[in-house]
């Protein structure tokens, strides 16, 4: 997929036209448009700060939008963390005196499995180093997802 094409999705996401995208931003019109053919100039950070997404993203070097997103080893370790939890359980877990169902042991995995994940995501907001974040100041920017 091309800058250009990727630009022109996250501008259907975001339902703006590319000259509305071009306005916004104080480029030429038509200056996006180039890009399907040449390789941008540094107006290529202000795209990717609008869209709130990394350079390496738009450039096509990775299909992470944002520095911070989880990878399939992170889903990995996700599952093994919460069965961790599982296990360490001891005993008949009850809620008001009750065993729980299996119905019950699901929500809870299903549950452990959202808060182990926002935790990461968090520590990936926090802890990587800014050297590693793509481009652009994504990190201060309130997130759009």
């Amino acid at each position: 997929m091309t800058i250009y094409q990727r630009i022109k999705d996250l501008a259907n996401e975001k339902n703006i036209s590319i000259r509305e995208l071009e306005k916004q931003l104080n480029f030429s019109n038509g200056a996006i448009n180039k890009w399907s053919s040449k390789a941008p100039s540094d107006k290529l950070e202000k795209v990717a700060n609008f869209f709130n997404v990394s350079t390496d993203y738009l450039l096509g070097r990775s299909e992470k939008k944002h520095y911070y997103d989880l990878t399939k080893k992170d889903e990995k370790d996700i599952g093994i963390q919460v069965d961790k939890i599982l296990n360490d359980m001891t005993g008949d877990v009850s809620f008001y005196g009750e065993p729980m169902t299996k119905e019950d042991k699901e929500k809870l995995r299903a549950s452990l499995e959202v808060a182990v994940r926002v935790s990461m995501i968090e520590a990936k907001k926090k802890f990587t180093p800014k050297k590693y974040r793509g481009g652009g100041n994504h990190d201060n920017r309130k997130d759009n997802q």
